[in-house]
């Protein structure tokens, strides 16, 4: 079965995907509907899709807004990434702060983060896919970020290839954050 770990920041977890590897290649289970449901994960995926990314672009820190925020599950399926995610929830123990966790496709990772927490990450590789699924659909009017290099991030480089759009979002300092944190995680963003 998947091994479900609570990470600092709260409601945010690392999961190890069950695998399976023999001499026709490699299994592996990236959800299980108890399991999630046994720790109080979202499960109502409304989007998936996935980023291909080359190595030294940074992608992020992205969310949506409330009454589109989301939680997501993120994992690689081919490469390497620092995976960096930020806490946006007003009242959390951890506003402001964020974590870094390495997805790689052979370790069989996946991260799991609540509404309320930006995400980005850092290709390591030559060439890094990463799927996500997400709990509301894509709504440009609630599409938001904070500027890459704006919350204390220790990226791998200085000069990464980012978007200009991500160069261009606010800095965390001048952001005001809609999110305000729940101590049940599952519980949607009002």
């Amino acid at each position: 079965m998947m091994d479900i770990r609570s990470l600092q920041i709260p409601g945010c977890f690392e999961i190890l995907m069950q695998q399976t590897n023999d001499k026709r290649g490699r299994f592996v289970k990236s959800f299980h509907y108890d399991q999630f449901k046994r720790h109080s994960l979202e499960t109502d995926f409304r989007e998936q899709y996935f980023s291909e990314s080359k190595e030294g672009v940074i992608r992020g820190l992205h969310f949506q807004t409330p009454p589109a925020s989301h939680a997501k599950l993120i994992y690689s399926v081919q490469g390497d990434v620092l995976d960096v995610f930020l806490d946006l929830r007003k009242g959390s123990p951890t506003f402001g702060e964020h974590l870094s966790i390495d997805l790689a496709a052979d370790k069989g990772n996946a991260l799991y983060l609540p509404q309320g927490i930006a995400h980005g990450f850092y290709a390591k590789s030559s060439s890094a896919l990463l799927v996500y699924n997400v709990t509301s659909v894509y709504s440009p009017d609630h599409d938001q970020g904070i500027r890459w290099n704006s919350a204390g991030i220790q990226w791998p480089t200085a000069s990464p290839t980012v978007s200009q759009r991500d160069q261009q979002l606010p800095k965390l300092q001048e952001y005001e954050s809609p999110f305000v944190f729940q101590s049940n995680p599952s519980r949607k963003a009002s």
